[in-house]
């Protein structure tokens, strides 16, 4: 009982500085706001910069993308390993290791994905079909967010919803077939290191951690401007990897409380 009443302060502090804090924010949508206004002396303001510099920087139409893994690369270079770190923390959690791993269960014709019972068949056909087509289009999404609403985010979530998609319509150990503990492990490990080193080797080139344009001589291009273009792809790909792996290992371990054996 101690115990909840002292947490409960501890959120109705929070919660007060919280709101308190929010009194000093603009208005929703303000044109004088700091965003928008700029500051004194004429220079414009993020918002504006962004807007008007951002494909003379980078050669990148989607803005969006510009941002993400450009001007704020720093940001969303965390926000991947804050993804992995959740992942990591489910797994230490949840999963069970034990010394002896029991044996698979051999499974009948009529448990296997596509025989059986005319809805195991009907399901397994479909997601047969369906899931390549999925990651197809997951892969053109990560390549294509340059141009277009996408990027290492959506498509790893399209990557890892076809992992999860297989899970529930056979089992998930049918899943792990195709990808396994410690294959979505390395991966997302993979991920991070990808992002990261584009940052380091910038630096062992001489310029800034995430400094795109130093990386000209590198990726062979016209100018440091499409160097940046082509390395916002390069840790796009990073993002994938680590959120496509650490979606499915989520499911994974959430569904089968950490055995790995049964699931949902």
């Amino acid at each position: 009982m101690l115990t909840k009443v002292i947490a409960f302060i501890a959120v109705a502090i929070t919660g007060s500085l919280l709101l308190y804090g929010v009194a000093d924010f603009p208005s929703f949508g303000d044109p004088n706001s700091p965003a928008n206004a700029g500051v004194e002396g004429g220079a414009p303001s993020i918002s504006q910069y962004f807007i008007t510099e951002s494909y003379k920087d980078t050669k990148v139409p989607n803005l969006v993308t510009s941002v993400l893994a450009d001007y704020r690369g720093y940001d969303t270079m965390f926000e991947t390993v804050v993804v992995f770190a959740g992942g990591m923390a489910i797994f230490a959690i949840l999963r069970v290791l034990r010394s002896k791993e029991e044996p698979p269960k051999p499974q009948s014709r009529a448990e296997t994905f596509v025989h059986g019972d005319h809805n195991r068949i009907i399901v397994g056909t479909t997601c047969k079909l369906v899931i390549p087509v999925i990651q197809l289009f997951a892969l053109y999404v990560i390549a294509h967010g340059h141009h277009s609403p996408g990027g290492g985010f959506q498509g790893g979530v399209l990557i890892g919803a076809s992992f999860i998609l297989l899970a529930l319509a056979a089992d998930l150990k049918t899943a792990l077939s195709r990808l396994n503990e410690p294959n979505y492990i390395r991966l997302a490990c993979i991920g991070i290191l990808i992002y990261a080193g584009f940052g380091v080797l910038c630096q062992i080139l001489g310029g800034n951690f995430l400094d795109y344009g130093v990386l000209q001589p590198v990726l062979f291009t016209d100018g440091p401007e499409m160097a940046r273009s082509h390395s916002m792809l390069g840790v796009e790909i990073g993002v994938a990897l680590t959120v496509s792996t650490i979606m499915f290992a989520i499911y994974a371990n959430l569904a089968s409380r950490g055995t790995l054996n049964e699931g949902l």
